[in-house]
This record gives structure tokens, sequence and C-alpha cells, in this order.
């Protein structure tokens, strides 16, 4: 028999193996966690070989977040080229570059995406 949603019945519609699956992975992601807790609780600095790679994560992270919203494909080559989003994302990079200010990055990255959503491209 299936439920209101069409699943089968169960604790908000959803089958027993789906709560298991999300119970041991919220066991797994809590273990993992505690266990850098537990090892950098232990060591008294951490070594140059671990400070090195973790430089780069703010930067991966933030790629990977932002990239995929400003590169879209569009039917033309022209058109995702002039995409609003784009054009703010190179200019406020280039900010980022010269400056090196998180503000004036922002701010002129969402003064350009407003002016050519708003003003240019209307």
């Amino acid at each position: 028999m299936t439920g209101r949603f069409g699943v089968g019945d169960g604790l908000l519609g959803g089958s027993a193996g789906v709560w298991i699956a999300i119970v041991a992975i919220g066991v797994a992601t809590y273990g993992f966690r505690l266990s850098f807790i537990h090892l950098f609780g232990r060591i008294e600095e951490v070594p140059e070989s671990v400070k090195r790679p973790l430089r780069y994560v703010p930067p991966a992270v933030l790629a990977a977040l932002v990239l995929p919203d400003l590169v879209t494909l569009r039917p033309s080559v022209v058109a995702t080229l002039a995409d609003e989003r784009l054009i703010a994302g190179v200019v406020a990079g280039a900010v980022a570059w010269r400056t090196e200010n998180v503000f004036a990055t922002i701010t002129v990255g969402m003064v350009v995406l407003w002016l050519f959503r708003f003003v240019v491209f209307a």
C-alpha cells in the first residue's frame, strides 16, 4: 500500500532503509569530525605538511560555490559571454586581484551585476 505521496508507508512517507541510511551517514560524519578534533587536541602544533595544503581549502570551496553559477552555457557563445553574472564575476575577480579587499570586491561585483541586469540588459 502506498502513502499519500505515492511512497511507501512510514514516517513522513519514507522507508526504513532511507532512515537507516540517514542515521548511518550522520554517525559517520560525526565520527569523522570528532576524530579530527581528537587528533588536533592531542598534538602541540599542526605540522607544516598539513598546514600548507589547508591554505588552499577556502579558495577551492569558494570556487566550487561560485563558478557553476557564473559559467552557464547559453544557446550561443555571444549569449554566454554577455551573461551579466559572468561579466560581474570577471570584474569582481579583477577587483579582488588588484585590491585584495573583500568589501571592495563584493561591492563592485554587486554594483556591476545590478547595473547590467537592470540598466544595460533591461
